[in-house]
């Protein structure tokens, strides 16, 4: 957030390698081949695990995520530099320069933390060889991978937003902080709100870990739809806790006052938790497809190697576009007002705020909506569209009605979901009401993650019959005692 007139800088200028004019096409010969020999002894090493299922081990789970990270690691630079020495064009703009900054600390921090997982494998497989089956199963190596990139990722985030914080002069106008302004609502009604927010969050959370720790336990439910259902829980909890813990906090102390970098820090993860919602909800309506119109090839197509990639791609995605406008915003001048029209920092509150020319943020918005919104909501409208006319054919009326009620509790959620957003954040232009806007976003923010557990798993027989287990064990154990 700088002055666009004042002091700080658009782009910067690399210097590169202290080497002698005459020895450039000598070293650029050297780090080309280097280059190509980690991408493609890194893509074999992918083909081959991907190809040979004697390789579905988790060593060789977690060696695919180490090619994956290393062939990133080393292009986040190597391209850069090479085409740096061939052009002799050393300048890199702002935001290129602290795009190659995350990345390089993102991949960097994967990289490290894989090779600490890919240590702990082989610690179990020699030290204790027996149980080797029982702890390094399935569940736990992908939340040993699932939290090597959450990490590098919030770390790749924090270095970002400080350095940004760093390069904004702090001596001018641009504001330090942002005012809350909080729900519109009158001070006698807080309590009221407090008791009515704070159990539908304690509903979403508590909902969504019953659904996670059922899914864990019951081998019943270790199935394509229960492994995006379990991710989408974990999503929603995460999605409710970004903003709502805050605003709890805010309406019992009344201090609303947020720092720039917790409310970048906060409106990052709102959008990534928010687009990944969406390409999880995606992921789950093409399962849904392959099961109804495809249902004899269901288990050669959800294969778990396609469902791993869906969920990675999500997150990368996802990753990826709150990324571009947290950098985008981060170009902005603030000038004077600080008071945000919001319970959390919203993008398009955010905007409205600032004192510069926000077309191309605008644009942006827009653009990647379209991407991580209008594109995944197309896509279940079409995989529905096909289910429907697959259950159409079905010659008992009640096959009909259950597959239709189970795809009218999927397309309800949807449409909740994605005409709150649509209205929020593609056609913000439209949503002149600062309290309409509040309340489309408690839409989606507390009302869809809570309702999600009831209308995904809750109604689900499957899951009812895996709760009646929990309960039942639960008892026994008791009685035991």
């Amino acid at each position: 957030m700088k002055e666009e007139n004042l002091t700080s800088v658009s782009e910067f200028l690399l210097l590169g390698l202290p080497i002698r004019p005459a020895q450039q096409d000598l070293f650029f010969t050297l780090f080309l081949g280097m280059y190509l020999t980690t991408v493609l002894g890194n893509l074999l090493i992918l083909l081959l695990i991907w190809l040979d299922s004697r390789l579905h081990t988790p060593m060789y789970f977690f060696l695919s995520h180490l090619a994956l990270t290393d062939i990133s690691f080393s292009s986040v630079i190597v391209p850069k530099m090479l085409i740096n020495m061939q052009t002799q064009h050393l300048s890199i703009s702002y935001s290129e320069c602290i795009s190659q900054l995350y990345f390089y600390i993102l991949f960097g921090c994967a990289d490290n933390l894989l090779l600490v997982v890919m240590a702990y494998d082989r610690y179990v497989a020699i030290c204790h060889p027996l149980h080797y089956t029982i702890i390094v199963r399935k569940g736990l190596c992908v939340l040993l991978v699932t939290g090597s990139w959450i990490l590098s990722c919030g770390s790749a985030l924090l270095h970002t937003l400080l350095l940004a914080k760093l390069m904004r002069p702090e001596n001018l106008s641009s504001v330090s902080e942002f005012f809350l302004l909080g729900l519109p609502i009158r001070p006698e009604q807080q309590g009221i709100f407090f008791a009515l927010f704070l159990g539908m969050y304690l509903t979403t959370v508590l909902g969504n870990l019953l659904i996670l720790l059922l899914i864990r336990l019951d081998s019943h439910l270790h199935t394509p739809m229960y492994f995006f259902l379990s991710h989408l829980a974990l999503t929603d909890i995460s999605f409710s806790s970004v903003t709502v813990p805050k605003m709890l906090v805010e309406m019992q102390t009344k201090y609303k006052l947020i720092p720039y970098v917790e409310c970048i820090s906060q409106m990052y993860f709102f959008i990534f938790f928010t687009d990944l919602d969406s390409f999880l909800i995606m992921s789950m309506a093409y399962d849904r497809y392959v099961a109804i119109c495809h249902p004899l090839r269901y288990a050669t197509i959800m294969k778990e190697e396609l469902c791993t990639l869906l969920v990675a791609v999500s997150w990368i995605l996802s990753c990826a576009s709150s990324l571009s406008h947290t950098l985008l915003l981060t170009r902005l001048s603030f000038c004077a007002a600080n008071a945000i029209s919001h319970f959390f920092c919203d993008l398009a509150a955010l905007l409205k705020l600032s004192c510069s020319d926000i077309f191309f943020n605008e644009l942006v918005m827009f653009t990647v909506g379209v991407v991580v919104i209008t594109l995944p909501f197309i896509c279940i409208l079409v995989s529905y569209g096909y289910v429907a006319a697959t259950i159409l054919k079905i010659p008992s009326i009640k096959g009909i009605c259950k597959a239709l009620s189970t795809c009218g509790s999927h397309l309800s959620v949807v449409a909740l979901y994605y005409g709150t957003i649509f209205g929020q954040y593609l056609f913000p232009t439209l949503s002149n009401s600062v309290d309409k806007d509040i309340i489309v976003a408690l839409m989606y923010t507390v009302v869809t993650p809570m309702l999600n557990p009831f209308i995904y798993s809750l109604r689900n027989r499957d899951m009812k019959e895996a709760l009646r287990k929990f309960f039942s064990r639960a008892t026994f154990s008791h009685s035991n005692i």
